[in-house]
């Protein structure tokens, strides 16, 4: 999908007003800090922005009035006039009555009771942000493709392997053909024997790891569909992906990097993706889900084996 594309589809289906602070928070590690400026402004006091004009904008975060006008492109809106009507809007819905959002980070002095209700808040901000982001379209397009796959290989090195995984043995559970592979090598040796009617996907946050984008690239050239789950849609592996999701992350810090907080958000997506596919093979996927449940209950009680 070329850059040219993802912008005019982007402009043609602005973000609704909720989706706004979910999309600065998903896009600005891939802005110039310029926009990052214009962007931060924004999702802070979506209030006080909307009732300034460009110039006004553009003064307030030490811009020019094209980098504000890039910047509401970039978060999905056709120009400015458009960004502030979501402003006032997320605003509205700010003062609905919504919970106050849990701004400070982990510190290493944080008491455990802080912790746990940082990382929950922050836990559900993300899974919000991946829900308001998700592109239905292609969640299901890439669920089509995979139900009717002759296999599916799935790609992700560190935490995202870890994701792989759950969705490999969710699909063999319903009886599919999947396998997820963290070796490199692997990965790309087994790439090469896929084919049209295979499915491929990639997964991987920052959407340049070497490691997985290699693979989806040869599975790509020879014909598998692709997809990659990514927090980078503009990133090099959607170059060679049919389809992308893209995942939102919690707020990073020092103790809780993006590579670890990405997690949740793909999890969502796998088990979108995975929930999608069982119902499209139903008729299959409910015996074959009954059958390994059988299988394993005696491990669960071994009294009545």
């Amino acid at each position: 999908m070329t850059n040219e594309v993802k912008e005019s589809f982007t402009a043609a289906s602005p973000p609704a007003p909720a989706a706004l602070a979910a999309k600065v928070r998903t896009l600005a590690p891939s802005m110039t800090r310029s926009m990052q400026r214009v962007a931060e402004a924004v999702a802070g006091d979506p209030a006080g922005c909307a009732a300034l004009t460009v110039t006004g904008l553009a003064e307030l975060t030490g811009t020019s009035e094209a980098t504000v006008v890039r910047t509401a492109r970039l978060l999905g809106y056709p120009g400015y006039r458009d960004l502030r009507l979501a402003l006032a809007g997320l605003a509205a819905h700010q003062l609905s009555g919504r919970a106050p959002a849990v701004t400070a980070d982990i510190t290493v002095d944080d008491p455990i009771a802080d912790v746990v209700a940082k990382l929950a808040y922050d836990e559900q901000q993300t899974l919000a942000d991946t829900a308001s982001g998700l592109d239905t379209v292609q969640l299901g397009a890439a669920v089509a493709a995979a139900s009717t796959a002759r296999r599916i290989d799935i790609y992700g090195a560190g935490a995202s392997s870890l994701v792989g995984q759950d969705l490999a043995q969710k699909l063999l559970r319903i009886g599919l053909i999947a396998h997820a592979h963290a070796d490199p090598h692997l990965a790309v040796t087994n790439a090469v024997q896929l084919r049209s009617g295979d499915v491929a996907i990639a997964i991987t946050h920052s959407g340049s790891t070497g490691d997985v984008i290699e693979p989806l690239r040869v599975a790509f050239d020879h014909g598998a569909t692709t997809v990659a789950i990514t927090g980078r849609p503009d990133g090099p592996v959607s170059q060679y992906a049919d389809h992308v999701l893209t995942t939102s992350t919690a707020r990073e810090s020092e103790l809780r990097p993006a590579a670890m907080s990405s997690r949740t958000s793909q999890l969502l997506v796998v088990d979108c993706l995975f929930i999608g596919i069982a119902q499209r093979t139903y008729e299959t996927a409910a015996p074959a889900l009954a059958a390994s449940y059988e299988a394993l209950a005696h491990r669960h009680n071994p009294r009545t084996r």
